[in-house]
C-alpha cells in the first residue's frame, strides 16, 4: 500500500508510479466470465487466427482499462477520488506481453482537482491513451 498523496504535493509534470502487468490467458478467461463477454477472440486461438486474422487471442480492452484505473486508484489512495476517466483503445495486446500503465499530471484546478494524461503501453507503443481527473485531499493545517 502506498502513502496517501495530497493535492499540495503534486505539480504539473509529475509522473505517476507505473504498474507493470503481464496479462495471462487465465486472467482473460475470468475477466470474460465476470463481464459476460463471450467473444471467441479472447479465448479461441484458432478463431483469432483463422477467422479474425490475429496471431493469438487478444487481451480485452476493458481489462486494460481496468488495470489503468487501478493504477490511478492505487496512486490517489483511500482519501482520493477518481472523478473522470476516459480512454481510447488504439492497438491490440496479446497475453504474455508486459504492459505498462501510468500517467502524468497536466494541470491542477481549484476544488482539489488534478488532471492527467494516462496510458497503457507496450514498450514505446501507446495502446490506450486517455485522460482522467482525480480529487486529492488537502493537508490539514493546524
Amino acid at each position: 500500500m502506498t502513502a496517501q498523496v495530497y493535492f499540495e504535493d503534486i505539480e504539473t509534470g509529475y509522473l505517476l508510479p507505473t504498474l507493470a502487468a503481464t496479462v495471462t490467458e487465465t486472467q482473460m478467461f475470468f475477466f470474460s466470465a465476470a463481464t459476460y463477454n463471450g467473444h471467441r477472440i479472447h479465448y479461441d486461438k484458432d478463431w483469432a487466427r483463422d477467422v479474425e486474422g490475429y496471431d493469438d487471442v487478444l487481451v480485452q480492452g476493458p481489462l486494460q482499462a481496468a488495470l489503468l484505473s487501478r493504477t490511478l486508484t492505487d496512486w490517489i489512495g483511500g482519501a482520493g477520488r477518481l472523478v473522470r476517466f476516459s480512454v481510447q483503445s488504439r492497438a491490440i495486446a496479446y497475453p504474455g506481453q508486459e504492459l505498462t500503465f501510468g500517467g502524468v499530471v497536466t494541470g491542477k484546478r481549484s476544488a482539489d482537482l488534478v488532471d492527467l494524461d494516462i496510458f497503457c503501453r507496450r514498450d514505446a507503443d501507446v495502446l490506450m491513451p486517455g485522460t482522467a481527473t482525480v480529487a486529492l485531499p488537502r493537508r490539514r493545517t493546524t
